[in-house]
């Protein structure tokens, strides 16, 4: 019997590593490059998008290259972690790299928009799988109390994207071409693809699984109803468009049938007994709440809040977000280890929830005259509430579960946590656009909302080319509409940290303190290989 990472037991009992400390090095590394590569495909376009558009003569189609790539990868986030537990992960995620790949080429060639929307939502057919498999994986390969210092740095992944996506696509866009935001993948993505299909072996799982078609196609229809509420309610169409309230209908709709049928399934996708583990339910509600709507409401407003208030260029604005990922960084990676080295994880959850709470409280102070270096350091500190809790929370839920539901119950906790920055991001972006509105009208006389134009339309371009007075005007009412709003948060955040206290706290299983712990690569089950 071989394990996944060639690790044996010698007579004396003790586990003795040949060469696992090296093929799971480099599995890792596969990992890891996959999952940059994921994630930043949610956001490298947003800065290419103008040029995009321009090119291929699709402004009025220009939110389905950003929206088909997030609905899709949304959707088959518990489609890949179920499949992946009933079936094995190995070719699932082979599958995945291929389908990013491929989405990639496509959307990279793209000769018209609906090219470009159909190679993205390829692109998040595979992408999706890929976050959530990465995850699952990790858990398959190493124990839990040493797997919190390896799931650190996968929340620094996403961090990273969310804030060097933009700044890439940006850099592509000015130099060798929009087309390489896609085309970059194809190398580091092949080979990823073999190494992962050379050195990782998994488990072996049922040849055959009953798949829940129906729970699919209800999920798909709920989710796809959602994100398009939240993407164009307020913005494409009013809130009381008859367009966007059919939506919202047909999304609760589908929702409570998607529910419904879970519970009358023999392999449902999203398991209704997940639930009955108050774990799973608070980790998930935390992350919803807090990580969700917190961690996008800043990454999504604050560069152009930079841009407008500070008057810092795009790219400058991006750079400016990386004291966050610097923060993020700085708390997750001892956490990790912290939490490898005792087991206990309850208290990170508490820290980071109050740390954000804090930090939205101070980012509701900030006035047109505060200095870039206090907003810098409150983004740090934003940055250090969210990598104390983000993979905090997904390991607490790894652990709550045995191996035969890891997959499920991680793709469905991130599932959550997708929805509830979607729906709050759009809550806050509604909350904002009314203020905003308001005090523009409060602000400008009619000559001067006449020069500004539609608020859906407000660019830092426009607002700097305006007359100084008028300039000065919109300023003032985009620092005093959006800064309020991280107020609106705080008792979000603090019903945050009531659920954190009362998350119980199941110590991670694996060598206890003082034990044969693995200091080099984690010691797997031992599994026959695939």
């Amino acid at each position: 019997m071989s394990d996944s990472l060639s690790v044996a037991r010698s007579p004396d009992g003790k586990r003795h590593s040949f060469d696992g400390r090296s093929r799971f090095g480099l599995i890792y590394a596969g990992l890891m490059a996959v999952m940059l590569l994921a994630s930043l495909d949610q956001t490298i376009v947003s800065t290419a998008l103008p040029t995009v558009v321009g090119e291929l003569h699709g402004v009025t189609h220009m939110a389905w290259v950003t929206t088909a790539y997030i609905l899709a990868a949304t959707v088959v986030m518990p489609v890949y972690g179920r499949l992946g537990d009933l079936l094995g992960r190995r070719n699932l995620y082979l599958g995945g790299i291929i389908l990013f790949l491929a989405g990639s080429a496509i959307a990279g060639s793209a000769q018209d928009m609906a090219m470009l929307i159909i190679g993205r939502a390829v692109q998040g057919l595979g992408g999706g799988g890929l976050m959530i498999t990465s995850q699952a994986i990790v858990a398959d390969l190493v124990p839990p109390r040493q797997r919190a210092k390896y799931m650190a740095p996968i929340g620094v992944i996403f961090g990273l994207a969310s804030v060097v996506g933009p700044l890439l696509g940006g850099w592509f866009t000015d130099g060798i071409g929009w087309r390489w935001c896609f085309w970059i993948n194809l190398p580091v993505g092949l080979l990823a693809l073999a190494v992962c299909a050379v050195a990782l072996h998994l488990p072996r799982k049922a040849l055959k699984a009953t798949i829940d078609y129906v729970g699919i196609t209800l999920m798909t229809a709920a989710v796809t109803c959602t994100v398009l509420v939240a993407d164009w309610g307020g913005t494409d169409y009013a809130w009381s468009d008859p367009l966007v309230l059919g939506l919202a209908g047909a999304g609760v709709a589908s929702w409570v049938l998607f529910f419904y049928a879970q519970g009358r399934v023999a392999e449902p996708i999203i398991p209704l007994r997940l639930f009955r583990s108050s774990i799973f339910d608070i980790a998930t509600l935390i992350g919803m709440i807090v990580i969700g709507v917190g961690m996008f409401a800043v990454v999504s407003y604050m560069p152009t809040y930079l841009q407008m208030v500070y008057g810092v260029t795009a790219a400058q604005s991006g750079w400016l977000l990386l004291p966050m990922v610097v923060g993020l960084m700085g708390a997750s990676l001892p956490v990790g280890l912290q939490m490898s080295r005792t087991g206990r994880y309850r208290i990170y959850p508490i820290a980071g929830s109050l740390v954000i709470a804090g930090t939205a409280l101070m980012l509701s102070t900030l006035e047109v005259d505060t200095p870039l270096a206090v907003l810098c350091g409150y983004l740090f500190l934003m940055g250090v509430g969210i990598g104390l809790m983000s993979q905090t929370l997904v390991l607490a839920v790894q652990n709550a579960f045995p191996a035969a539901d890891v997959g499920t119950a991680t793709s469905a906790n991130n599932f959550f946590r997708e929805i509830g920055a979607t729906v709050g991001t759009a809550a806050v972006g509604a909350i904002f656009t009314s203020r905003l509105t308001d005090q523009l009208g409060t602000r400008l006389s009619s000559t001067g909302l006449k020069a500004v134009g539609d608020t859906d339309s407000l660019t830092p371009a426009l607002v700097h080319a305006l007359p100084a007075r008028v300039q000065d005007a919109v300023v003032a009412a985009y620092q005093h509409a959006l800064t309020p709003v991280f107020a609106y948060l705080v008792p979000l955040f603090l019903v945050g940290v009531v659920l954190a206290v009362v998350l119980p706290e199941k110590r991670l299983a694996g060598d206890e303190p003082g034990g044969p712990g693995t200091e080099g690569a984690p010691e797997g089950p031992e599994t026959k290989a695939l």
